[in-house]
């Protein structure tokens, strides 16, 4: 069993925490409080979890059925040294919608498969030799504009639902902004899932809900599971979530270190081929790939339950909740208002998670080369731009995220040829007025080739 990760500790008496420290992975409460950690770290990720499938018309319970199969894998791979949720993945939400038009759900399912396989590759690599590459290849300005792009792409699908019917769609964004702010601890970290909650009851009122198909679900049964096609048009849309999830893997990993006080470094290969894996399998039965989840991140945060006890809990009872296919027909009636209040929040979210990678790593943009890297990706992610060769057909995101690398890596291997490097990469707000004016002088001073 501790081959699995699945041999725990009794933390102290198992009732309660010791003042000043935490329930460590390898350790778990009572049983009693463990199941009801897991049931909370199910509330937490449900909303967005639901979400990916409901926007991109994927049956919610079978991604339900493959988060939950997903965050079991994902436990048994990293040898349950990494407490983590995986959920549905809002970066494929953009190459899911845009493969669907041209190749239908099985040709979006073969995106995922080829997504998962190449993020397993990925973090097979990391394993072996480490993550420094990673760094060096997508440095913060590269990974910042590719995420920020990724979200502000998205953009129009949220208009499209929001003028759907504005009035539900706005009470539903008014919703989930209050929430987050007059609310403290779980309700306050769930407000997308309050804010849908208040938005289908407001549409429930309105008469824009239709139950026809909820009625004549079964109680129980299978969850709906569709087999992928593979094309090889795809390609250039599930490339770029590839690098996504690396920065998003590899970012989860160090901050459950940091919180857990351990060094997970030699396990971050394992967790990228354990997400890997779950998108794979996911992609091979109709669900949508998957991505490790800040929200129950952040639950662990407030409940300093680290235990992954609890996420054994949490995926066991994703899966007993898939086998309800009037259930996932009650979650695939929310109506496009809702979608369009909370869409115009998430997928605002996601650009600003972009920003928020180059204020962390004081990215400055005083440096040319960051500069012109972040503002020609972002206008070609958000206008949209393609480029058709054959079969393939590259829109804004592919193009957009080739071009931060392309450009990063061009103009700094130019500029240190040419010595015209004159601005650092990094603001250097922990030194002294002078001294940065000094280093910045230095720079200027320093010869350039000719």
């Amino acid at each position: 069993m501790s081959m699995l990760g699945m041999k725990w500790k009794l933390h102290g008496t198992g009732k309660s925490i010791r003042p000043g420290h935490v329930v460590a992975p390898d350790e778990r409460l009572a049983w009693p409080l463990t199941i009801g950690v897991g049931m909370q770290h199910v509330v937490a990720m449900f909303g967005a979890t639901f979400l990916v499938p409901i926007i991109t018309g994927m049956p919610p319970a079978t991604t339900l059925f493959f988060s939950g199969i997903g965050t079991l894998l994902f436990l048994v791979i990293t040898k349950g040294r990494v407490p983590s949720y995986l959920g549905s993945s809002f970066a494929f939400i953009a190459p899911i919608m845009a493969s669907q038009q041209q190749f239908g759900v099985p040709g979006a399912l073969g995106g995922v498969v080829l997504a998962g396989v190449a993020l397993a590759l990925i973090g097979a690599i990391v394993q072996k030799f480490g993550a420094g590459w990673i760094n060096r290849l997508m440095p913060p300005i590269v990974t910042g504009a590719i995420v920020a792009l990724i979200g502000l792409n998205l953009a129009p699908a949220a208009k499209m639902n929001f003028d759907a019917a504005p009035i539900t769609a706005v009470i539903t964004l008014a919703t989930i902004i209050l929430v987050s702010v007059l609310f403290r601890g779980i309700i306050g970290r769930l407000s997308i899932l309050v804010g849908v909650v208040v938005g289908y009851l407001v549409a429930m009122l309105r008469g824009e809900v239709n139950y026809e198909k909820m009625d004549a679900a079964a109680w129980v049964g299978l969850p709906q599971f569709q087999t992928p096609e593979f094309h090889l048009g795809v390609l250039g849309l599930f490339v770029p979530v590839v690098l996504v999830l690396v920065a998003e893997n590899i970012g989860h990993v160090k901050s459950v270190a940091a919180m857990t006080g351990q060094n997970l470094d030699g396990v971050s290969g394992r967790a990228l081929m354990a997400d890997g894996a779950a998108t794979v399998l996911a992609g091979l039965g109709g669900g949508s790939g998957t991505t490790t989840y800040a929200e129950n991140i952040g639950v662990m945060a407030a409940t300093k339950v680290y235990s992954t006890a609890a996420y054994w809990v949490a995926g066991t009872f994703a899966i007993v909740l898939s086998f309800s296919p009037k259930f996932g027909e009650l979650i695939a009636t929310v109506p496009p208002g809702v979608l369009g209040g909370a869409a115009t929040m998430l997928y605002g979210m996601i650009g600003i998670l972009g920003v928020k990678i180059w204020v962390q790593n004081k990215v400055n943009f005083s440096n040319p080369v960051n500069l012109t890297t972040a503002a020609v990706a972002l206008i070609i992610g958000i206008a949209d731009y393609t480029w058709t060769i054959g079969e393939l057909k590259f829109t804004g995101i592919a193009l957009g995220s080739a071009a931060a690398l392309v450009i990063y890596h061009g103009m700094k291997s130019i500029a240190q040829a040419r010595g015209t490097a004159a601005e650092p990469e990094t603001e250097q707000s922990d030194l002294p007025p002078a001294v940065k004016a000094a280093v910045n002088a230095a720079a200027k001073r320093a010869p350039k080739k000719r």
